[in-house]
């Protein structure tokens, strides 16, 4: 074999091997999707989609295992049904070495040292309408509690239904979407993490507040 033809071989065995090792990489994030919450202690709080509070819990190492499952598809060019891997709606939580598994709820998850500024869930707030919670009602009851925010932020953290649960204040308030958590979104207050799962949220400027 000449120079030539062996750089080509093994240029090609290189991308043969990238390849699987991309291969890899794409079926573990199929099959692997788990996360940790770690770091200082964190309180748990589960709710319906209404806001009403249904577990409280806490622990300092906190695992998510997001399960996976298979789902037939059907096909309208092949005519056929084929299987697909999807994310399930059910979440393992380990909690300091102890499970919970939900499936549809609201689960929050607070550095213990952040404080809720104000918790809703603990108020008895109603709607005329057999829906979603009136958004004029949810307003009303957010701006009447803007004495009690200390800081110029307000994080509200709302149900999926639009319960209000939880007002929360900072000074530096920013979010991000959790790769290794999915359906989960990472707040930090003033540099103290909250974790959201199928929850709605709003970061406001408090003097947009009436």
């Amino acid at each position: 074999m000449n120079k030539g033809k062996r750089i080509a071989a093994v240029l090609l065995l290189l991308a043969m091997m990238i390849g699987l090792a991309g291969c890899a990489k794409w079926e573990s994030g199929i099959h692997d999707l788990h996360g940790s919450i770690i770091g200082n202690e964190y309180n748990i709080d589960i709710f319906d989609n209404t806001g009403i509070r249904t577990l409280r819990s806490h622990g300092k190492k906190i695992d998510i295992d997001n399960n996976i499952v298979e789902e037939k598809t059907y096909s309208s060019d092949s005519d056929e049904w084929y299987s697909t891997k999807t994310l399930s709606s059910v979440i393992t939580i380990t909690i300091d070495g102890k499970q919970l598994i939900s499936c549809g709820d609201t689960c929050i998850f607070y550095d213990k040292r952040l404080q809720p500024d104000y918790e809703f869930y603990l108020d008895s707030i109603e709607s005329d309408s057999s829906g979603p919670l009136d958004s004029v009602l949810i307003s009303g009851v957010v701006n009447s509690i803007k004495n009690d925010l200390g800081k110029p932020m307000v994080v509200i953290i709302k149900s999926q239904m639009g319960a209000p649960i939880y007002a929360f204040s900072g000074n530096k308030v920013y979010w991000e979407v959790q790769e290794d958590l999915p359906r989960f979104t990472k707040l930090m207050i003033d540099g103290m993490a909250l974790y959201i799962h199928r929850a709605n949220f709003q970061i406001i400027d408090k003097a947009l507040l009436d």
